[in-house]
């Protein structure tokens, strides 16, 4: 396996049936426990190297291929890093709004999900992600024991 198809995979979890991206996103769930900042770099590197893997293996540009998982990563990590600690609860909460942003697709994510090439592919999770995110620090303003 090529290294920019262990990125596009995120390690083979996009080989996962059913749900690839349910596994891609779960994937780096153990991260939160390197806290936001952390969980906010790290989104920003897998974006990065998720845009190179896309131009490198999507057979067509147009299409994000459902073993392609990077962008479910990025998006996962951004609302991983909104939260304040590694709760239980935070968690859940996090990966339940991402996934549902993320299959839903409200606009803006329906918009950026129409975008052509690997800027398409990474751009609809990265608002998803920024959605879910954007959500759970409003919880978490108005009641933060429920993040933690």
């Amino acid at each position: 396996m090529s290294f920019a198809m262990l990125v596009a995979t995120l390690g083979g979890a996009g080989r996962l049936r059913p749900g690839p991206g349910t596994f891609g996103s779960a994937v780096v769930l153990p991260l939160v426990l390197l806290g936001p900042l952390a969980c906010l770099a790290l989104a920003a590197l897998l974006c990065v190297a998720g845009y190179w893997a896309a131009t490198q293996v999507a057979a067509d540009p147009q299409e994000d291929p459902g073993w392609f998982v990077a962008d479910e990563g990025v998006g996962m990590l951004l609302a991983l890093a909104a939260l304040p600690a590694a709760g239980w609860l935070g968690v859940v909460l996090a990966f339940a709004l991402f996934r549902v942003f993320d299959i839903a697709k409200p606009w803006p994510v329906s918009w950026a999900d129409r975008q052509p090439g690997a800027f398409g592919i990474m751009l609809d999770d990265v608002i998803a992600g920024a959605m879910a995110a954007g959500l759970l620090l409003l919880l978490g303003s108005l009641a933060p024991e429920v993040l933690r």
